[in-house]
Protein backbone atom coordinates (compact mmCIF):
# COMPACT_ATOMS: atom_id res chain seq x y z
CA UNK A 1 0.00 0.00 0.00
CA UNK A 2 1.52 3.24 -0.47
CA UNK A 3 0.88 5.90 1.99
CA UNK A 4 -1.29 9.27 1.05
CA UNK A 5 0.23 12.31 2.88
CA UNK A 6 -2.32 14.26 4.39
CA UNK A 7 -1.87 18.57 3.92
CA UNK A 8 0.22 18.58 7.56
CA UNK A 9 2.61 15.95 6.32
CA UNK A 10 3.30 17.56 3.23
CA UNK A 11 3.36 20.48 5.16
CA UNK A 12 6.20 18.93 7.57
CA UNK A 13 7.98 17.43 4.52
CA UNK A 14 8.11 21.04 2.57
CA UNK A 15 9.81 22.05 5.41
CA UNK A 16 12.41 19.12 5.59
CA UNK A 17 13.01 19.49 1.85
CA UNK A 18 13.82 23.17 2.11
CA UNK A 19 16.15 22.79 4.78
CA UNK A 20 17.83 19.98 2.43
CA UNK A 21 17.95 21.52 -0.06
CA UNK A 22 19.74 24.74 1.58
CA UNK A 23 22.38 22.02 3.15
CA UNK A 24 23.25 20.71 -0.36
CA UNK A 25 24.05 23.78 -1.98
CA UNK A 26 26.13 24.41 0.81
CA UNK A 27 27.83 21.13 0.53
CA UNK A 28 28.00 21.61 -3.25
CA UNK A 29 29.72 25.14 -2.73
CA UNK A 30 32.55 23.25 -0.37
CA UNK A 31 33.29 20.51 -2.93
CA UNK A 32 36.79 21.61 -4.33
CA UNK A 33 40.02 19.95 -4.88
CA UNK A 34 41.85 18.61 -1.99
CA UNK A 35 38.38 18.54 0.40
CA UNK A 36 37.83 15.38 1.98
CA UNK A 37 34.61 13.17 1.02
CA UNK A 38 34.92 13.18 5.41
CA UNK A 39 35.10 16.59 6.10
CA UNK A 40 32.36 16.60 3.46
CA UNK A 41 30.32 14.44 5.91
CA UNK A 42 31.29 16.43 9.76
CA UNK A 43 29.90 19.83 7.35
CA UNK A 44 26.84 17.90 6.09
CA UNK A 45 26.09 16.72 10.10
CA UNK A 46 26.20 20.18 11.22
CA UNK A 47 24.66 21.88 8.77
CA UNK A 48 21.57 19.51 10.05
CA UNK A 49 21.93 20.02 13.50
CA UNK A 50 21.66 23.60 13.31
CA UNK A 51 18.37 23.70 12.26
CA UNK A 52 17.04 20.91 13.94
CA UNK A 53 17.38 18.07 11.78
CA UNK A 54 18.81 14.84 11.80
CA UNK A 55 21.28 12.79 9.18
CA UNK A 56 18.69 9.91 8.27
CA UNK A 57 21.16 7.79 7.62
CA UNK A 58 23.77 8.08 10.02
CA UNK A 59 23.06 4.64 11.82
CA UNK A 60 20.76 3.60 9.16
CA UNK A 61 21.09 -0.14 8.62
CA UNK A 62 24.65 0.49 10.62
CA UNK A 63 25.60 3.02 7.77
CA UNK A 64 28.85 4.65 9.67
CA UNK A 65 28.18 8.32 8.20
CA UNK A 66 25.73 10.88 7.22
CA UNK A 67 25.90 11.27 3.74
CA UNK A 68 26.52 8.72 0.65
CA UNK A 69 29.68 10.32 -1.35
CA UNK A 70 30.38 8.32 -4.24
CA UNK A 71 33.22 8.82 -6.28
CA UNK A 72 33.48 8.38 -10.49
CA UNK A 73 32.62 4.58 -10.67
CA UNK A 74 31.21 4.53 -7.42
CA UNK A 75 27.43 4.36 -8.14
CA UNK A 76 25.99 5.07 -4.70
CA UNK A 77 26.67 4.37 -0.97
CA UNK A 78 29.78 5.55 -0.79
CA UNK A 79 31.43 5.88 2.87
CA UNK A 80 33.25 8.60 3.12
CA UNK A 81 37.28 8.64 4.14
CA UNK A 82 40.08 10.59 4.38
CA UNK A 83 40.32 10.39 0.36
CA UNK A 84 41.16 13.99 -1.14
CA UNK A 85 39.31 15.26 -4.28
CA UNK A 86 41.15 15.21 -7.15
CA UNK A 87 40.84 17.24 -10.46
CA UNK A 88 38.64 15.84 -12.98
CA UNK A 89 36.85 13.49 -10.23
CA UNK A 90 33.21 13.88 -10.32
CA UNK A 91 31.20 13.43 -7.09
CA UNK A 92 28.01 12.09 -6.00
CA UNK A 93 26.63 13.00 -2.87
CA UNK A 94 23.17 11.78 -1.33
CA UNK A 95 21.82 12.88 1.59
CA UNK A 96 18.34 12.41 3.77
CA UNK A 97 16.99 14.33 6.92
CA UNK A 98 14.82 13.66 9.88
CA UNK A 99 12.92 17.01 10.58
CA UNK A 100 10.27 16.12 13.15
CA UNK A 101 9.78 12.77 12.48
CA UNK A 102 9.36 13.93 8.60
CA UNK A 103 11.99 12.68 5.75
CA UNK A 104 13.45 14.33 2.41
CA UNK A 105 16.29 12.93 0.04
CA UNK A 106 18.42 14.41 -1.96
CA UNK A 107 21.30 13.68 -4.51
CA UNK A 108 23.39 16.02 -7.14
CA UNK A 109 26.56 14.90 -9.25
CA UNK A 110 29.37 17.75 -8.89
CA UNK A 111 32.42 17.98 -10.82
CA UNK A 112 35.95 18.64 -9.50
CA UNK A 113 37.57 21.08 -11.37
CA UNK A 114 37.83 20.53 -14.90
CA UNK A 115 36.53 16.97 -15.98
CA UNK A 116 36.07 15.69 -19.37
CA UNK A 117 33.30 15.84 -21.59
CA UNK A 118 32.34 12.44 -21.42
CA UNK A 119 32.02 12.56 -17.79
CA UNK A 120 30.10 16.34 -18.43
CA UNK A 121 27.97 14.77 -20.68
CA UNK A 122 26.88 11.70 -17.89
CA UNK A 123 26.06 14.55 -15.36
CA UNK A 124 24.33 16.45 -17.72
CA UNK A 125 22.16 13.47 -19.23
CA UNK A 126 21.68 12.31 -15.44
CA UNK A 127 19.94 15.64 -14.28
CA UNK A 128 17.96 15.70 -17.48
CA UNK A 129 16.34 12.16 -16.76
CA UNK A 130 15.36 13.61 -13.35
CA UNK A 131 13.46 16.41 -14.97
CA UNK A 132 11.80 14.16 -17.17
CA UNK A 133 11.16 11.26 -14.69
CA UNK A 134 9.52 13.92 -12.56
CA UNK A 135 7.26 15.68 -15.21
CA UNK A 136 5.38 12.16 -15.36
CA UNK A 137 4.97 12.21 -11.93
CA UNK A 138 1.12 13.21 -11.96
CA UNK A 139 -2.38 12.32 -11.01
CA UNK A 140 -3.52 9.35 -13.26
CA UNK A 141 0.25 8.82 -14.27
CA UNK A 142 1.64 5.09 -13.67
CA UNK A 143 4.45 4.75 -11.91
CA UNK A 144 6.46 3.40 -14.51
CA UNK A 145 5.98 6.39 -17.09
CA UNK A 146 8.51 7.73 -14.89
CA UNK A 147 10.73 5.11 -15.18
CA UNK A 148 10.05 4.57 -18.90
CA UNK A 149 10.78 8.60 -19.28
CA UNK A 150 14.25 8.12 -17.55
CA UNK A 151 15.46 5.07 -19.32
CA UNK A 152 13.85 6.78 -22.71
CA UNK A 153 16.41 9.86 -22.04
CA UNK A 154 19.22 7.77 -20.65
CA UNK A 155 19.63 4.94 -23.30
CA UNK A 156 18.99 7.74 -26.28
CA UNK A 157 21.81 9.34 -25.22
CA UNK A 158 24.64 5.67 -24.92
CA UNK A 159 24.33 5.21 -20.88
CA UNK A 160 22.66 2.88 -19.41
CA UNK A 161 20.17 3.37 -16.12
CA UNK A 162 21.23 1.11 -12.98
CA UNK A 163 19.19 -1.94 -12.23
CA UNK A 164 20.39 -3.17 -8.71
CA UNK A 165 19.01 0.37 -6.84
CA UNK A 166 15.72 2.33 -7.09
CA UNK A 167 14.16 5.17 -5.82
CA UNK A 168 11.46 4.50 -3.11
CA UNK A 169 7.92 6.08 -1.88
CA UNK A 170 9.13 8.52 1.62
CA UNK A 171 7.46 10.16 4.23
CA UNK A 172 7.38 8.86 8.25
CA UNK A 173 10.20 6.52 6.74
CA UNK A 174 13.09 7.75 4.88
CA UNK A 175 12.01 4.44 2.80
CA UNK A 176 8.31 3.32 1.93
CA UNK A 177 6.39 2.12 -0.62
CA UNK A 178 6.29 1.72 -3.48
CA UNK A 179 10.16 1.28 -5.09
CA UNK A 180 10.61 3.50 -8.18
CA UNK A 181 12.74 1.74 -11.15
CA UNK A 182 14.74 3.83 -13.28
CA UNK A 183 13.99 1.18 -15.92
CA UNK A 184 10.23 0.25 -17.20
CA UNK A 185 7.52 0.02 -19.53
CA UNK A 186 4.61 2.43 -19.94
CA UNK A 187 1.56 3.01 -18.83
CA UNK A 188 2.16 -0.08 -15.92
CA UNK A 189 2.83 0.07 -11.94
CA UNK A 190 0.51 1.29 -9.73
CA UNK A 191 -1.77 4.47 -10.67
CA UNK A 192 -0.21 7.49 -8.63
CA UNK A 193 -2.80 9.81 -6.60
CA UNK A 194 -2.58 13.07 -4.89
CA UNK A 195 -0.50 13.16 -1.77
CA UNK A 196 1.85 10.56 -2.47
CA UNK A 197 5.29 11.31 -1.79
CA UNK A 198 8.67 10.12 -4.19
CA UNK A 199 11.73 10.07 -3.88
CA UNK A 200 12.54 9.64 -7.75
CA UNK A 201 16.58 9.19 -8.36
CA UNK A 202 18.03 7.96 -11.27
CA UNK A 203 22.01 6.31 -11.21
CA UNK A 204 23.23 6.53 -14.76
CA UNK A 205 26.02 4.40 -15.71
CA UNK A 206 29.07 5.87 -18.53
CA UNK A 207 29.16 2.19 -19.68
CA UNK A 208 27.31 -1.22 -18.60
CA UNK A 209 24.70 -1.04 -16.15
CA UNK A 210 26.08 -4.05 -14.25
CA UNK A 211 27.14 -3.14 -10.64
CA UNK A 212 28.64 -4.94 -7.84
CA UNK A 213 29.11 -4.34 -3.69
CA UNK A 214 32.87 -3.75 -2.29
CA UNK A 215 33.90 -5.52 0.57
CA UNK A 216 32.69 -2.56 3.03
CA UNK A 217 29.48 -4.19 2.35
CA UNK A 218 27.82 -0.79 1.35
CA UNK A 219 29.76 0.98 -1.38
CA UNK A 220 27.98 0.11 -5.39
CA UNK A 221 30.78 0.47 -8.02
CA UNK A 222 30.08 0.03 -12.14
CA UNK A 223 31.17 -3.23 -13.15
CA UNK A 224 33.32 -2.63 -15.68
CA UNK A 225 34.74 0.73 -13.60
CA UNK A 226 33.32 3.10 -16.03
CA UNK A 227 32.29 6.18 -14.10
CA UNK A 228 28.29 6.79 -12.82
CA UNK A 229 26.21 9.55 -11.90
CA UNK A 230 23.18 10.39 -9.94
CA UNK A 231 21.06 12.83 -9.01
CA UNK A 232 17.51 12.72 -6.90
CA UNK A 233 14.69 14.63 -5.39
CA UNK A 234 11.56 13.93 -3.21
CA UNK A 235 8.59 14.68 -4.57
CA UNK A 236 5.20 15.34 -3.91
CA UNK A 237 2.23 14.09 -6.41
CA UNK A 238 -0.43 16.88 -6.76
CA UNK A 239 -3.44 18.10 -8.31
CA UNK A 240 -1.43 21.08 -9.85
CA UNK A 241 1.03 18.95 -10.82
CA UNK A 242 4.49 17.47 -9.99
CA UNK A 243 6.07 19.56 -7.03
CA UNK A 244 9.79 19.59 -6.06
CA UNK A 245 10.05 19.37 -2.26
CA UNK A 246 14.20 19.51 -2.60
CA UNK A 247 14.49 22.38 -4.59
Amino acid sequence: MIPIKSEKDLEMMRKAGQILSGIMQQLQKAVRVGVTTLELDGLAEELARKKNALPAFKGYKNFPASICASINEEIVHGIPNERALLEGDILSLDLGIDYGGYFADAAVTIPVGRIDARKKKLIEVTRRALELGIKQAKVNSHLFDISYSIQNYVEKNGFSVVRQFVGHGIGTKLHEEPEVPNFGRQHEGPVLKCGMVLAIEPMVNMGSWESEILDNGWTAVTKDRLSSAHFEHTVAITDKGPEILTK
